[in-house]
């Protein structure tokens, strides 16, 4: 299981578009489990309603997990695209 923590930065945190976006990545990666945690609660990526459900907001810290087969390939593109994006 691999995992990192990001502080969201995006001034609307995660909205529609790049809530979508992150359904859409994680489903690339049908081997690897892939949730997003804010809080106590834990969502798994690929369900964009539960994503957008979490309420995150700018300075939310959360924390994305991947386990599997593929899960070095997934937190990486992950990292890049919460760095990039959020």
């Amino acid at each position: 299981m691999k995992s990192f923590n990001f502080t969201v930065k995006d001034p609307m945190g995660i909205h529609a578009r790049p809530a979508g976006l992150l359904a859409k990545m994680a489903k690339t990666y049908p081997d690897t489990a892939i949730t997003l945690t804010k809080g106590e609660k834990t969502v798994k990526m690929t369900q964009l309603m539960m994503l957008m459900g979490l309420g995150v907001k700018t300075g939310d810290e959360v924390t994305v997990s991947a386990n599997g087969a593929s899960e070095d390939a997934a937190i990486a593109a992950l990292e890049k695209f919460f760095q990039e994006n959020l």
